[in-house]
């Protein structure tokens, strides 16, 4: 009897810790990076929200960036978007508001 109480008690904690453990986790985005020869040759994030899954898939190295939302109920994976954000870090500012990135620069260049 004790030892079926003891075992009782320590499939309850561990049920516990598995529970808190997996709703703690599904909190947060996922970031795995895929493990090759060339070490950083893909990063994957994963979201869920409203319903679906979405991954979006960076390749550091071509400066891709590749979004899929993945429907829960049915498992359909459909490419949202893909995007190739070289230009984009090119630029100083976009859709910023006053004071621009431009204008904090001149004013500190008065001081």
């Amino acid at each position: 009897m004790r030892q079926t109480v003891l075992g009782m008690f320590v499939g309850v904690i561990l049920v516990t810790v598995v529970v808190g453990f997996s709703e703690a986790w599904g909190q947060r985005p996922v970031v795995a990076e895929e493990h090759s020869s060339d070490a950083k040759s893909l990063v994957a994030l994963s979201a869920v929200a409203d319903g679906r899954q979405q991954i979006t898939l960076v390749d550091p190295k071509a400066k891709v960036v590749a979004v899929y939302h993945i429907d829960q109920a049915t498992g359909t994976i459909a490419l949202r978007s893909v995007r190739q954000v070289h230009w984009d870090f090119q630029l100083d500012d976009f859709n910023t508001t006053n004071p621009t990135p431009r204008e904090i620069r001149a004013m500190a260049e008065r001081r």
